[in-house]
């Protein structure tokens, strides 16, 4: 994509790229195939905390652990918005252990569609969308052939 493909409000500073994390995280959690976007969330703050322009303030526990496992997920703030991480080995040498969540606290309201977010964290990672989606064929009901007593099935 060309820079010029981009109107002004579409320019990856760190309040638009936020912004576009915070929206592709929202849709991300009832999508019916979340991988893509939970992967454009994941690379996107990456980047942005190589470049420092967010930073990993600490650990979580996780407020849904798999398994019923106690979990923990890396707090990184990025302008105005605070985003979860899965932690590797480092980040639990590294960061302090912040304790549970503050429900209170919220993240201020987005005014971006997922196209535009979508189209945002793709044009600032790289990455691209998988175009061929998953066939969700219904299989055609086949009838159970029964063989009669004795009979052999092969």
């Amino acid at each position: 994509m060309e820079r010029n493909d981009h109107p002004h409000y579409l320019r990856p500073t760190v309040e638009n790229l936020s912004q576009a994390i915070f929206t592709v995280n929202r849709h991300a959690k009832t999508a019916p195939n979340p991988k893509f976007l939970y992967k454009l969330k994941q690379d996107a703050l990456q980047k942005l905390i190589k470049e420092g322009k967010a930073k990993k303030v600490g650990l979580h526990f996780s407020s849904n652990p798999k398994f019923s496992q106690q979990q923990s997920d890396v707090l990184v703030e990025c302008g105005d918005y605070l985003f979860h991480l899965p932690p590797s080995k480092a980040d639990f040498e590294k960061l302090p252990h912040l304790g549970r969540l503050n429900e209170h606290v919220r993240n201020p309201k987005a005014s971006l569609s997922l196209n535009q977010a979508k189209k945002l964290l793709m044009f600032y990672t790289g990455l691209k969308e998988n175009q061929e989606q998953p066939e969700h064929k219904k299989r055609q009901y086949e009838k159970p052939v029964f063989k009669k007593l004795g009979e052999s099935y092969f």
